[in-house]
């Protein structure tokens, strides 16, 4: 992330906020960037493979 992504999304914020939901937002962005680049870069498993690992939790 960067600070002019940092600067958008604070100005993309309501006039009064939390700072809370401004940290949680920037962490969700920050998530999705990861996940987009792990795709790109072909570090992701199959669906079948997903359901095995979440099972033992479920």
């Amino acid at each position: 992330m960067n600070r002019n992504k940092v600067v958008d999304t604070v100005l993309k914020m309501p006039q009064e906020f939390e700072v809370e939901d401004l940290i949680e937002k920037l962490l969700f962005i920050q998530s999705v960037e990861e996940g987009l680049e792990q795709s790109k870069t072909g570090k992701v498993i199959s669906m079948d493979e997903a359901k095995q690992r979440l099972s033992k939790w479920l």
